[in-house]
């Protein structure tokens, strides 16, 4: 129970994510079958529809999935590379004003003045403290990438589909990638994103939540800057 509580938040946001995505499954098989079935009876033709196990293996799913992680990656890639540089005075998710930059090895604990619990490469100096220093960007920004690749090649199959059901012409990978209908999805995703980390950066400057490490201590000032309570 205790090793249970210990990773509390972790177990709570895996739950939660398999939930949403096993209901994004169900919902979408049965949005697909509505959508075949009226197509083919207005068309005057057999509907084509899926099983649940072919429809979570199909580009339609898998389209839906990706533009939404490689959204949610993209927001996190870009907060940690601009919490590096840029500052926002009363807001906990800001690094106090004077702190802007990477700063130095001893406030990172790295090199002499790693301590004895520091990771082992935080101590080691060369590319591998390099790569541990900016690991976390690294990773997330990987993972935006393969899954901004993903939607955009199940995004393609799901749009050629289409216009073959249309009897219209396909687009080469290419083409797709620089077609309105896959900036208007991905873009639709960015914007939203962009706004929701905004208005924490900034709300969070007046309001508070007692007991959460994303806000100030109710007590603080407007205008304290990265204090969490």
């Amino acid at each position: 129970m205790r090793s249970l509580r210990n990773h509390g938040l972790s177990l709570f946001f895996l739950a939660i994510f398999l939930v949403a995505l096993i209901g994004q499954a169900v919902a979408g098989h049965a949005d697909y079958n509505n959508d075949e079935v009226t197509h083919a009876r207005l068309m005057g033709e057999q509907p084509e529809t899926l099983s649940l196990g072919r429809y979570v293996t199909s580009s339609s799913f898998g389209q839906a999935v990706m533009e939404n992680w490689q959204s949610e990656y993209l927001q996190f890639t870009l907060f940690i590379l601009a919490t590096v540089w840029l500052v926002q005075r009363g807001s906990p998710e800001s690094k106090p004003l004077g702190d802007a930059g990477t700063e130095s090895d001893e406030d990172q604990r790295i090199g002499k003045y790693a301590t004895a619990e520091s990771p082992k490469w935080a101590k080691a100096g060369g590319l591998r403290t390099t790569l541990l220093s900016n690991s976390l960007l690294l990773v997330m920004g990987l993972i935006f990438l393969a899954s901004w690749f993903a939607q955009s090649v199940t995004g393609w199959s799901s749009y050629n589909a289409e216009q073959i059901e249309h009897q219209e012409q396909s687009l080469s990978w290419l083409q797709y990638v620089g077609s309105a209908d896959f900036w208007q999805t991905t873009l639709q995703n960015w914007q939203s994103e962009f706004l929701a980390v905004g208005s924490m950066a900034v709300l969070s400057i007046y309001l508070r939540q007692r007991g959460s490490p994303e806000s100030k201590p109710v007590g603080a000032p407007h205008a304290s800057t990265g204090v969490e309570g």
